[in-house]
């Protein structure tokens, strides 16, 4: 007969479940009483949510075994559903450990506090909170650590820095979490604020805290602080630019995307040349460098090489190319992209959906957009309505644009938003509705708080303008609580050219001279309404300053599609 100490030695070295399985039957072979039982069933549990060969259900089976576990065997179990990301059967457990009388210790209360952080309950949080204090593991490293990550993961920076401040300063854990918890919480600028007083402590950053470091400077378009966390990563000889094949590949592409978010694309895009290694996550970063920054056809050249090195687009890629084709009008691509997703069976993803709708809405392919919307077959939210309503009041569907407006209303799960109120705008622009916008735009304050942008106050100039009322949108102009653009200028100059209001265009030309505006349109516009009314003195006066300034007329251009998937 095979001793107990023999097999309970063959656990670790399994290296599937059929072989843990066939130990188990050899241990259920060789003893005799319940009691001896408890601890090949712990090392057993110990594989199973440990191991990268192990199986979490296999693990409860095991767990339902045992009349009382200890405290080891709860741990385990806990831990186990913590690491598997089923925060809610690890409380579940927590909870039941609790009711049958087992008292936690130091080692529970870490893995409880992480399955809280994921599903984010700052409820439970506090409930788990109370217990470490009354079981006085408050002062542990392990566990204040673990509560720091809970708050910040529930968004109450104010009480994370209050466990913070209870830490060692010197724990590089913690003070990774707290930055960490800023960028998380969209306060990049405050990260990296601790991000430097870390140094000022003396604590060596390491490659995880330099990470959320860079990630904050890219968040906050900082790029003279993500220089000098570069820097500082070189000092470190973290550089994976020098390390070569044994390079973190996380760390590149985090570093990448700091330089390329804030604009130095032509330094982005050196780095990711010199990558030892490029992942997926690299490529999908430069790509969308490139969209960001408007250089549409750089995007889709990076496709292209990305395809030809082998490289499998996934759905962050695909997002991009669709992007590119919305701006480009690039139809034929978008069609590629679309039939390419349909056959792999991923395009009921809501983002994918959303963004072949906009693609087909921007291309003026709306009844391709009517029909993803109509057969979407997750719940619509926002971006995919406005994204509708946007499609059809860009190609001059603006009735049709207030009518989907006012079905989506109906649905009180979901909540316009500015972008949404762009859309609408626009469509009563476009078909005249001067009341009907005047309306809208007051609503979006009163019902949903949303405070008018530059955009909006840009449509209703428009209108206002094209439908004659100069004047009033000239008041407007001057009551914004924000300086009119060239665009708002322009878009009241198109209403005197429409209706010949020589006075009006007079006062744009003064605001013209202050602006300096660098494109043609505007003066060409300015010179056609003084060519209509005959005033060729100022026709003459206004090519010349577009001379003296090199302001050269914007010419037309073409784009010629090429296919890029192979299905």
């Amino acid at each position: 007969m095979i001793h107990q100490n023999t097999i309970l030695s063959f656990i670790p070295k399994c290296k599937t479940m059929i072989q843990l399985k066939t130990l188990h039957a050899l241990i259920l072979t060789t003893q005799t009483t319940i009691n001896t039982m408890i601890i090949p069933l712990s090392k057993l549990i110990d594989f199973c949510v440990d191991s990268q060969f192990g199986d979490i259900n296999y693990a409860n089976s095991l767990f339902t075994q045992i009349h009382s576990p200890n405290l080891y065997i709860w741990n385990s179990i806990i831990r186990g559903y913590a690491k598997a990301n089923n925060p809610t059967m690890s409380l579940l457990l927590y909870k039941q450990m609790l009711q049958n009388g087992v008292s936690p210790d130091h080692f529970t209360f870490p893995f409880v506090l992480k399955a809280t952080s994921f599903i984010a309950d700052h409820g439970i949080g506090k409930c788990i909170h109370t217990c470490v204090v009354k079981s006085g593991f408050e002062a542990n490293v392990y566990v204040a650590t673990g509560l720091l990550h809970m708050y910040v993961s529930c968004k109450d920076m104010e009480y994370g820095l209050k466990v913070f401040d209870d830490i060692p300063k010197s724990n590089v854990v913690a003070w990774t979490c707290l930055i960490a918890g800023y960028v998380n919480n969209d306060q990049p600028r405050e990260g990296l604020e601790v991000f430097k007083d870390m140094g000022n402590w003396g604590v060596e950053a390491n490659e995880i805290t330099m990470v959320n470091a860079l990630i904050a400077c890219a968040r906050s378009r900082d790029i003279d602080t993500g220089r000098w966390v570069h820097e500082c990563i070189r000092k470190a000889d973290y550089d994976p630019f020098v390390c070569g094949s044994n390079s973190n590949v996380i760390l590149a592409t985090s570093i990448l995307e700091m330089y390329a978010k804030c604009g130095s694309l032509s330094v982005a895009r050196d780095l990711f040349n010199k990558m030892p290694k490029r992942n997926i996550v690299a490529w999908n970063c430069m790509m969308n460098a490139y969209n960001q920054y408007e250089r549409h056809n750089e995007a889709l050249d990076l496709f292209s090489d990305m395809l030809a090195d082998g490289i499998c687009p996934d759905k962050a890629t695909f997002l991009s190319v669709l992007s590119v084709c919305a701006h480009q009008c690039a139809l034929a691509l978008g069609e590629t992209v679309h039939a390419y997703l349909l056959k792999r069976n991923i395009v009921t993803d809501i983002d994918l959906a959303t963004a072949l709708l906009d693609m087909y809405a921007k291309n003026g392919e709306l009844s391709s957009a009517q029909k993803i919307f109509n057969n979407s077959l997750e719940k619509k939210d926002v971006v995919m309505w406005t994204s509708m309503i946007n499609g059809l009041a860009m190609h001059g569907y603006g009735n049709e644009a207030l009518s989907m407006f006012q079905i989506m209303q109906e649905d009180s799960t979901v909540v316009p938003d500015h972008i949404t109120y762009i859309g609408v705008l626009f469509a009563c622009s476009h078909v005249g509705l001067v009341e009907e916008a005047q309306k809208q735009f007051n609503m979006m304050t009163k019902r949903y708080g949303i405070v008018p942008e530059r955009e909006h106050y840009s449509c209703m100039i428009d209108l206002l303008s094209r439908a004659g009322h100069l004047g009033e949108a000239k008041r407007l102009m001057d009551t914004m609580p924000i300086q009119p653009n060239i665009a708002i200028w322009g878009a009241l100059l198109n209403g005197c050219q429409i209706h010949e209001n020589i006075s009006v265009a007079s006062q744009v030309k003064v605001q013209l001279s202050e602006l300096k505006p660098v494109q043609s349109g505007i003066y060409v516009l300015l010179s056609n309404i003084y060519a209509n009314a005959g005033r060729w003195e100022e026709v003459n006066m206004t090519r010349k300053t577009m001379q003296r300034k090199r302001i050269a007329k914007t010419i037309g251009h073409s784009s010629v599609e090429m296919k890029l998937l192979t299905s």
